[in-house]
């Protein structure tokens, strides 16, 4: 059995999963990096399974095309847990969206799920 990925490198694949444009090979990427019935959930859907990610991964391609998402923070680990902030640039280069990542591996180090957040902190409340 292979050593456990560290975290970083198991959320690089992830993101080079959001990045891959070809649906083989973004599933490879998720077969190295989620688990098998890892859940995704963020404020505009859940899916579970890596199958299901790989569909919504294709369907950001359709809907925002030429659009990346990159890495803006290193990746925060304890215990399990996990933390990452991200940004979605246009095709121009130009910030659209940034968020946070919080996440969740399972025993052989994969991503067994993903809660994301858009946008920034809310303000608190007086």
């Amino acid at each position: 059995m292979p050593p456990m990925m560290s975290a970083s490198e198991v959320v690089g694949l992830y993101a080079a999963a959001w990045h891959e444009h070809d649906d083989d090979a973004r599933l490879a990427l998720l077969e190295r990096a989620w688990a098998p019935d890892g859940v995704y959930c963020d404020p505009t859907t859940v899916v579970q399974g890596r199958e299901a990610l790989a569909a919504h991964l294709g369907g950001f391609h359709e809907r925002m095309p030429g659009h990346i998402i990159v890495l803006t923070t290193g990746v925060d680990e304890h215990h399990g847990r996990l933390r990452f902030s991200w940004r979605i640039l246009s095709p121009e280069g130009t910030p659209v969206l940034d968020g946070m990542d919080f996440g969740e591996r399972d025993a052989e180090g994969r991503l067994a799920r993903i809660d994301g957040f858009f946008g920034p902190w809310p303000p608190l409340a007086p």
